[in-house]
């Protein structure tokens, strides 16, 4: 069968992102001018803002738990599972993860190493339950991770951080609320900072590039390998395709569904460590969206490893400039949340009008081989 032109595949597989960049930023545009505001002025404050130094590291520190969550929803979405679950999987990973870490005094290799060994295996076993309850109960893993979510964080991580606080228990409303013991220095993942001083100027205001970014990095890495060159992940994609044909073939279904969500539990314990590896503890108030706004990137990103990278740089982006705006007083910071919106809307119809005309395209090139047979 003649193949489709290459230039025909990457102009439909640029033509989506493309599209629904214009769209989003026109439909971003229109929005700021009803509400009184220059687009113009807010995107010259926006890249203003993103062209310093200080800024980009604000942007790869936001990005780099965007990243890790948004790998872990990809894991479920290459098997045609939807984990919902990834914000309450890694709070209570990171949690644990970070108490039981200022619990022991090992080497800062075997330190780091324990800390994110039990982040992994916490995220894994939480998320591993609702695969269980999947193959087991037959119960939908959209439904049993939204509960869980709501376990773990309304129920579980508010008790643990009571139980663990630092100096014992306390009352919730006290204003002397910290978070759970400190981590030893060894523990802690050094800064990236001389990497970045040393390839551009000295870091001010106190900036830091966090080490996890490097763990992030092999997590991308990773899961190219696994999905892509391992017959763990060629199950993993055909089950997602074709469940009942990979059945077929000698792929367990239950046995994959149950690894593909302990796995995507797994890289979802790891996305605190930016936090608790940045400030030493697990605080009373962590950052709390990283999971949820991980199902988006990873949906921008298509699943795919460096598709994910730029999407989570953008939704980087879009967060470190809400504040910018606000700021400068050229849009409301909410107009960001829009623009996020407006990005995924835009960018889930660009991607399925690329989908058709791909398919359509193969169609045609098939029926002109028939022809020509």
């Amino acid at each position: 069968m003649k193949a489709i032109p290459l230039w025909k595949r990457a102009s439909l597989l640029l033509a989506a992102p493309v599209a629904a960049l214009i769209f989003s930023i026109l439909m971003s545009s229109i929005v700021l001018v009803l509400s009184g505001s220059s687009p113009l002025r807010a995107y010259a404050d926006m890249f203003e803002h993103a062209s310093r130094l200080e800024t980009m590291i604000d942007i790869l520190n936001r990005a780099t738990p965007l990243y890790i969550a948004g790998v872990a929803a990809a894991i479920g979405f290459r098997m045609n599972l939807f984990n919902i679950g990834v914000e309450g999987q890694y709070l209570l990973a990171a949690i644990v993860a970070a108490h039981l870490g200022a619990m022991v005094t090992l080497t800062p290799v075997l330190h780091v190493t324990f800390i994110m060994l039990v982040a992994m295996v916490v995220g894994a076993a939480y998320s591993g339950f609702a695969g269980l309850l999947k193959v087991t109960r037959g119960v939908n893993e959209v439904i049993s991770t939204i509960m869980l979510n709501a376990i773990a964080i309304s129920g579980l991580v508010a008790y643990l951080v009571r139980l663990w606080q630092a100096g014992g228990a306390i009352d919730p409303g006290s204003a002397q609320q910290v978070g759970t013991t400190p981590i030893p220095e060894s523990g802690l993942l050094p800064d990236l900072n001389v990497v970045v001083e040393g390839l551009f100027r000295e870091l001010r205001q106190g900036k830091e590039l966090t080490g996890v970014l490097l763990v992030a990095i092999l997590v991308g890495v990773g899961y190219h390998v696994l999905v892509n060159r391992t017959r763990f992940g060629f199950d993993l994609r055909a089950s997602g395709i074709n469940p009942f044909a990979a059945n077929v073939g000698g792929v367990p279904p239950k046995r994959m569904v149950v690894a593909a969500m302990a796995l995507s539990g797994a890289i979802a314990g790891l996305v605190g460590l930016s936090e608790i590896m940045h400030i030493g503890f697990f605080p009373a108030n962590p950052i709390k969206g990283l999971g949820f706004t991980g199902i988006a990137v990873a949906l921008l990103g298509r699943n795919h490893p460096l598709g994910i990278v730029f999407a989570a740089l953008i939704f980087a982006f879009l967060d470190v400039s809400s504040g910018v705006l606000q700021f400068t007083g050229a849009a409301s910071r909410e107009i960001v949340v829009i623009m996020q919106g407006v990005i995924i809307l835009a960018a889930v119809v660009a991607y399925e009008i690329a989908r058709r005309a791909r398919e359509k395209e193969e169609a045609r090139a098939a029926a002109e081989a028939m022809v020509a047979v």
